[in-house]
């Protein structure tokens, strides 16, 4: 038979062995003993003791004016760029005392609420969020609940908000002017569609207003909001591109680029010359990949860095000043773009 599982102690308990209440208990925990008498300190002290009571951070939390607790809600968790993004956070939380309470929303704006009624139940002090569109309502809670809110990664356009994020139009702009000079003559989007955030409407624009510049026209697919159908993809691909005009596939969407690349599988042997690709982020796996993939690198750890320092910042002075960062990217150049005349 299995052990007997050990009760585990509770305030209550303790209060009981002591033979005080559980508000004297809790006093004791909080240090508020200034006007306790001697001999309950000592009742109380060894019931700990005897018992070994270690209190519940979170229960204590609870009552206090603050937790030290941050909500960090993530679109996927899995991917690359939410994996430097919360490293960021972290090294800024971490020194100032903060706990992180992380939750993936898998782009789903239900998942979102849900976690977020739960995270203010928990009086979590702060919000960090990567926002589905529909995220107007949950964050007008937010703040109804009177916690301070960054956003990540986008904005909405409709809302006033705190937020960071990178330089999207710019870095789709140049990638695709750059890649107009290295000859490629026809191009494909392969994205989720834009809604509200700014990141995919910046980085859409970016591409699309590069193309107009260059007067040269492209074919979109649209994807699912977190998930790819990589036959649809495949099916795509295959429609378009026909092995002699040099054609270049722009994936902006960093959590949808590995499935891109294996839907692309059949075209590698065609690649850099008669197809390109070019993504957003994935650099643990982009330089390794064979081919190796090009894509715009956004500055996730330093991303979550700011995001980290506005929201405390916010919270130590309860300031109602709108906070925005805007960082700069960088594109890597790897085996599925040829190179430009310039860089020859």
């Amino acid at each position: 038979m299995p052990p007997a599982q050990k009760k585990r102690i509770t305030i209550t308990d303790i209060a009981q062995m002591a033979g005080t209440s559980k508000t004297t208990v809790s006093f004791y925990l909080n240090g508020h003993t200034d006007r306790m008498s001697e001999e309950t300190r000592r009742r109380i002290e060894g019931a700990i003791r005897k018992t070994d009571y270690q209190p519940n951070p979170l229960a204590r939390g609870m009552n206090a004016k603050s937790t030290k607790l941050i909500g960090v809600i993530i679109g996927d968790v899995t991917n690359e760029f939410s994996n430097r993004f919360v490293k960021g956070v972290g090294s800024v939380a971490d020194h100032e005392g903060y706990r992180l309470l992380i939750c993936s929303s898998n782009y789903d704006s239900e998942a979102e609420h849900s976690y977020i009624d739960r995270l203010i139940a928990l009086g979590v002090d702060g919000f960090i969020v990567q926002p589905t569109a529909q995220f107007k309502a949950i964050a007008e809670s937010i703040e109804a609940a009177g916690k301070k809110l960054v956003f990540f990664d986008s904005k909405l356009y409709d809302f006033a908000s705190n937020w960071v994020k990178t330089d999207n139009y710019e870095a789709a702009y140049q990638a695709i002017e750059h890649c107009v000079a290295c000859g490629y003559q026809r191009f494909l989007l392969v994205a989720a569609a834009p809604q509200l955030l700014s990141s995919r409407i910046e980085r859409f624009s970016g591409f699309v207003d590069a193309l107009q510049k260059a007067e040269l026209p492209f074919s979109e697919l649209e994807i699912g909001p977190s998930s790819v159908d990589i036959e649809s993809v495949r099916e795509f691909l295959r429609a378009h591109i026909d092995g002699e005009t040099p054609t270049l596939v722009f994936a902006p969407n960093c959590w949808a680029l590995p499935d891109i690349y294996v839907a692309m599988r059949e075209f590698y042997p065609l690649m850099p010359d008669k197809v390109g690709l070019v993504g957003f982020d994935n650099f643990d796996w982009a330089g390794v990949a064979f081919p190796s993939v090009s894509s715009i690198e956004q500055p996730a750890f330093e991303e979550g860095r700011e995001a980290c320092r506005i929201l405390l910042d916010l919270i130590a002075n309860d300031d109602d000043e709108k906070v925005h960062r805007v960082l700069s990217c960088k594109t890597k150049w790897r085996g599925t773009i040829m190179s430009a005349p310039e860089d020859a």
